[in-house]
């Protein structure tokens, strides 16, 4: 008798109620890590969001504490970034050019590659209690595919204290930094989220999609003339020796 093939656990929820598309990262097991899996999920939940003339608005949330860890280090150590810089920078762009407005929920930490998708965003809300890190730099990289957004929020003083010293800050620190909408008390995370998303939600179709091109037609701009570049350094600082005895490092320390 054959056996059945084990079909791979779906790291990335879909669903639809009263205009909003909400999609849910649940890979516990290395805290929303970008894998090549749940980016593929996610990419293929916003695809279906954009088609959906019953969706007006898409939210982005994650189960467990963590909303993204970044890029997975196991994957990048093993099989190199080639492939996984260039998805996570049409990624973006899916997020900057879909012509329903992207709203993030981010109630616990971001770091690194995480924090393109927040950048990515239209709005982002935030828990006060939130942390961000742009970790690169501690591993011998750069932020390089998730500056393509990361540098259009940010201030340009705040993007190089966070992009050079990796060090972690804070929900009102983002927000001061322009890279997130708002920060606000943890307890109100969830009814102020859903505020903006009835709110957005009463838009024409139209009106939101000309509204968003208008928004982020520079932006768009930017990731097509840069997206190939900063993919292709990100995959050359992931096979550096450097970086590779860093992430193997840091691996080792978290087993």
């Amino acid at each position: 008798m054959a056996q059945g093939r084990m079909t791979p656990m779906e790291l990335v929820h879909y669903a639809v109620a009263d205009a909003v598309a909400t999609i849910t990262l649940d890979s516990p097991h290395n805290r929303n890590a970008l894998s090549r899996q749940l980016v593929t999920e996610l990419f293929g939940h916003l695809e279906a969001a954009a088609g959906d003339d019953a969706v007006k608005v898409v939210l982005i949330v994650s189960a467990g504490r963590v909303f993204c860890s970044g890029a997975d280090l196991s994957e990048a150590t093993t099989d190199g970034m080639e492939e996984g810089a260039k998805r996570i920078v049409e990624l973006q762009r899916l997020i900057v050019s879909m012509d329903k407005p992207v709203v993030v929920r981010v109630g616990g930490p971001v770091r690194a590659g995480g924090i393109g998708i927040v950048a990515a965003a239209d709005i982002a809300i935030v828990s006060e209690s939130t942390t961000f890190a742009l970790t690169e730099v501690k591993l011998g990289l750069a932020a390089a595919i998730i500056s393509l957004t990361v540098h259009h929020r940010m201030t340009p003083r705040a993007a190089a204290l966070t992009t050079l010293g990796g060090e972690v800050f804070g929900g009102a620190d983002a927000a001061t930094y322009g890279l997130v909408t708002m920060a606000v008390p943890d307890d109100d995370l969830d009814d102020r989220v859903a505020a903006v998303c009835r709110s957005l939600a009463t838009g024409a179709a139209q009106g939101l999609r000309e509204s968003k091109r208008i928004l982020n037609a520079d932006l768009l701009e930017t990731i097509d003339a840069k997206g190939a570049e900063m993919a292709a350094l990100s995959a050359r600082l992931f096979a550096s020796d450097e970086a590779r005895e860093a992430m193997t490092a840091f691996l080792s320390r978290k087993k």
